[in-house]
């Protein structure tokens, strides 16, 4: 991979950068967790909570305004990612990283305790959008920041590993997500999920930050960043990259509505196509999810033996290829969905998501990485991840569910040409 403003010159004094490489790389793995645990709890619970905080005239109504809120999350991201992308850049990956960590644990937390509309009224949806708003600015910052730090920390030959490891950390807190909702199904039953046992799923999220931010709190500065900060010369302007962070926005399209079709809405879906009852698909998906975690860590070690742009445009053009396909064959029965679910995951997300992190930031100066990888991440992220389960939803309302999967393939394509773009 070809060196960028020499931020990717081995270091002297890097001998042991595989024992640091670890405890930073446990340090961004984790935030991964407790982001994917709180952003998919919202998701998979929203049609649980829907009736209690979004008091409309029917479930569906409620359901669209709980999903709607899921996307009021993702469209402030852009402006967190901003934010706290020039904390990053200023005053170190380390401090932006526990700043976020701590923002997302209280939203959780104040969520799990916020009154019903029955209750308060329209004060109630009002709130937790709100709160959503402000988890949402501090992930805006969150992925940014752990794929710089984990740039930055690890191992030169290492990177693509270090780089899907630490994403692991989001299908993780996938993994815990389903686990959690499955378990309150089994033990408390719809019935009770709906009268409050979805609150214990926030609370679970909260107390999963509060760990995390105790991680985050010992972890050691990157050793890169602070030699960018001793180094004289002027700053560089983040607009002179604008055609990486193009390629960056493009690039992401696919990927994150793979991600968010793979983890969060495909139970949905198959409750929507009468293949299974939700409740059985949010445990179904654990198997899929630890192949998913295994697979990412094989793409990491692919692409530092043969590229990771080679590794990431396979798996652009199997979500591109693959998606209607698969989609097809869970509708009409053909496939069960622990198979749909594993086939989409390991072989286009896995590819893609694993070596992304690294491919992104290390295009990019120290001085400006974190906001000029985030920015256009994060948009992206806001216009096609954030929104999918929204316009999946609708769609399914209308009568057109077929149509979903046929979206989330044009996105890959789109992805495709992304690479094109990027200038490495």
């Amino acid at each position: 991979m070809a060196q960028v403003d020499g931020s990717l010159a081995v270091r002297p004094g890097r001998t042991a950068v595989s024992v640091a490489g670890r405890r930073e790389l446990v340090a961004g793995a984790v935030g991964g967790i407790v982001e994917s645990f709180d952003w998919t709890i919202y998701a998979v619970l929203a049609p649980f909570f829907a009736s209690q905080m979004f008091a409309g005239d029917d479930g569906l109504t409620d359901l669209l305004a709980a999903y709607a809120g899921f996307a009021v999350g993702f469209v402030v991201r852009p402006m967190g990612s901003y934010l706290l992308g020039r904390i990053a850049d200023v005053r170190g990956r380390r401090f932006a990283l526990v700043v976020s960590m701590g923002t997302i644990c209280l939203g959780s937390l104040l969520i799990a305790v916020l009154p019903t509309a029955a209750t308060i009224g329209v004060a109630a949806p009002v709130l937790l959008v709100l709160l959503r708003a402000l988890q949402g600015v501090a992930m805006g910052g969150e992925n940014p920041s752990v794929a710089a730090y984990i740039t930055e920390t690890a191992p030169p030959h290492r990177r693509f590993l270090y780089s899907a490891l630490s994403y692991c950390g989001a299908f993780i807190g996938n993994v815990l997500c389903f686990a959690v909702v499955g378990g309150l199904l089994l033990v408390m039953g719809r019935q009770g999920v709906v009268d409050g046992g979805w609150r214990i799923g926030f609370v679970v999220a909260a107390v999963f930050g509060i760990l995390a931010f105790w991680v985050r709190n010992g972890a050691a500065e990157s050793e890169e960043f602070e030699a960018s900060k001793r180094a004289a010369g002027p700053r560089p302007k983040t607009i002179a990259h604008a055609r990486n962070m193009l390629a960056v926005f493009l690039m992401t399209t696919g990927t994150t509505v793979g991600v968010y079709f793979g983890t969060v809405y495909l139970p949905e879906y198959a409750a929507k196509a009468g293949v299974v009852h939700s409740a059985a698909t949010n445990l179904e998906m654990i198997p899929s999810l630890l192949a998913l975690i295994a697979a990412m860590a094989v793409s990491g070690l692919l692409a530092d033996l043969f590229g990771g742009m080679r590794v990431f445009r396979t798996g652009a053009l199997l979500l591109a290829v693959g998606t209607v396909p698969l989609m097809t064959a869970l509708a009409q029965g053909w496939l069960p969905v622990w198979a749909v679910a594993t086939c989409y995951l390991v072989l286009g997300v896995a590819p893609t998501t694993a070596v992304a992190n690294v491919l992104y930031s290390e295009v990019f100066p120290v001085q400006v990485r974190v906001v000029a990888m985030g920015v256009p991440f994060t948009l992206a992220v806001a216009l096609f991840g954030g929104t999918f389960p929204l316009i999946a939803e609708a769609l399914a309302a209308f009568g057109s569910l077929t149509a979903v999967p046929w979206i989330a393939a044009g996105t890959a394509v789109v992805t495709l040409l992304g690479t094109l773009v990027l200038k490495r």
